[in-house]
């Protein structure tokens, strides 16, 4: 069997992720992997007096569809910044949790060695998970050909306390236009981030769903729908601003009221890595508390 290759990214301001990184390392290299690291990273690792050299990649060079596994130290924001990465590489990627519980990095810290081990034995599946795509003329230039998000695009209203209304079209037949201070467009990854605090439903990831839920809606009866992920939305928003914000993920960029927003699924998916240790209902219920009932 060929060496295994894989490919390390962690946030840089995150020092406590470095002691966890050299466990990783060193299981790694027991196994004899392949290993590059993400420059920026890398270089917060020599600072710790690091003695062997590793390649590195960017976010541009260096990371190819051979490598057989991405490995994201974080939480699940780091996981996000992940995506941008590996795009349509197809490469897996497992998160190793160095804060909170998260929903898509899963694999405690103090475990990391297993997330190695439990690879080489394959208990694991790989879920494949939907990403919401941008079509806009005018924010080619800000997003690039990272005009995808892996939990949401979002439109918002920007630097005040007007609302705007964002006309909604789905297939091009006319939904509703949104009174609020902006709307979300979430994939199932996405139902349990910034949808889910706005009132959201929990999808479960492998669901062929997209949701859409207003933000502070002032149409009140305003409720968040579930829609079939092939579905074409069209967006327009108006208000007293001549701007308002469009987010993928934590990328944001300002448009100007009346352009026309296009958001369909991605061409590709994200591979993610789910151990048989650490489903998803069972992080459902470890961090959304649904596995106690304090009354009983």
């Amino acid at each position: 069997m060929s060496s295994m290759k894989v490919a390390i990214y962690g946030q840089t301001y995150q020092d406590n992720a470095i002691e966890y990184l050299i466990e990783l390392l060193d299981e790694l290299e027991q196994v004899g992997a392949v290993v590059a690291i993400e420059e920026d990273f890398y270089e917060l690792y020599k600072d710790r007096g690091a003695s062997k050299g590793y390649s590195t990649f960017t976010i541009d060079h260096g990371l190819d569809a051979t490598f057989d596994m991405f490995v994201s130290f974080g939480g699940d924001g780091t996981i996000l910044r992940a995506t941008t990465f590996v795009r349509d590489l197809g490469i897996p990627i497992v998160g190793v949790n160095t804060g909170r519980l998260g929903f898509l990095s899963t694999f405690k810290k103090e475990d990391v060695r297993k997330v190695v081990q439990e690879f080489k034995q394959g208990a694991y599946t790989v879920v494949e998970r939907s990403l919401v795509q941008l079509n806009t003329k005018k924010l080619d230039q800000e997003f690039g050909n990272l005009n995808f998000a892996l939990n949401e695009i979002t439109v918002s209203r920007k630097d005040t306390t007007s609302m705007i209304t964002v006309e909604t079209f789905l297939n091009n037949e006319y939904l509703t236009s949104y009174w609020a201070d902006g709307l979300i467009i979430s994939t199932p990854t996405g139902s349990t981030g910034y949808s889910l605090s706005c009132g959201g439903p929990v999808i479960v990831p492998t669901a062929k769903s997209l949701v859409l839920t207003p933000i502070a809606p002032h149409n009140l009866n305003a409720r968040p729908l579930v829609i079939s992920d092939d579905t074409v939305i069209r967006l327009k928003v108006s208000g007293r601003e001549e701007n308002h914000l469009v987010s993928l993920d934590s990328r944001i960029a300002s448009l100007e009221n009346g352009e026309e927003i296009t958001i369909t699924k991605a061409s590709f998916t994200i591979k993610m890595i789910e151990y048989t240790s650490e489903s998803f209902l069972k992080t459902l219920r470890n961090k959304l508390l649904w596995g106690e009932d304090r009354r009983n």
